[in-house]
């Protein structure tokens, strides 16, 4: 069974069915699942999701939810995800992709994720940003988006 890590806004979508991409997420983590995939996120994505959530929809990008809510919403991901958590290994794997692929900028924070993915041995990442991951590939990393995926099966 393959490890899938879900990306920010992958959790975002997934569990907002009034949002425009909701139906296609859904769709790809169904078509993972039935592939018998496993899913994990990390610490940082989770906050990630809590500062999108809880930050005021006049905001940029803010969906202004209660916290109780997104606490709710957090329970829910803790229930079908493993949380991967930074290790020393990570640290260290950070450091050589920011070195290796000249990262700057606010792209430290993809580097991070794809540090504690590599550090965990997770190899798969299903995100709608694939082009801040594409970096990493010749590190073993393979992106999936929800569109690349309805593609396959339709």
């Amino acid at each position: 069974m393959d490890a899938v890590l879900l990306d920010t806004g992958i959790l975002l979508r997934l569990l907002s069915a009034d949002d425009p991409l909701h139906t296609i997420v859904l769709s790809a983590v169904r078509s993972l699942r039935r592939n018998r995939s496993s899913f994990c996120t990390s610490f940082q994505n989770i906050a990630e999701f809590w500062n999108v959530g809880t930050r005021p929809s006049a905001a940029r990008g803010g969906l202004g939810l209660e916290h109780a809510l997104i606490e709710r919403r957090v329970e829910a991901i803790d229930r079908w995800c493993q949380i991967l958590i930074e290790t020393e290994s990570s640290y260290a794997i950070w450091r050589r992709l920011v070195s290796t692929h000249s990262v700057s900028g606010a792209a430290v924070h993809d580097a991070r994720l794809a540090a504690v993915m590599l550090a965990h041995g997770v190899k798969q990442i299903l995100t709608l940003n694939d082009r801040d991951f594409r970096r990493y590939e010749p590190d073993g990393m393979t992106i999936l988006t929800p569109q690349a995926l309805a593609a396959e099966s339709g």
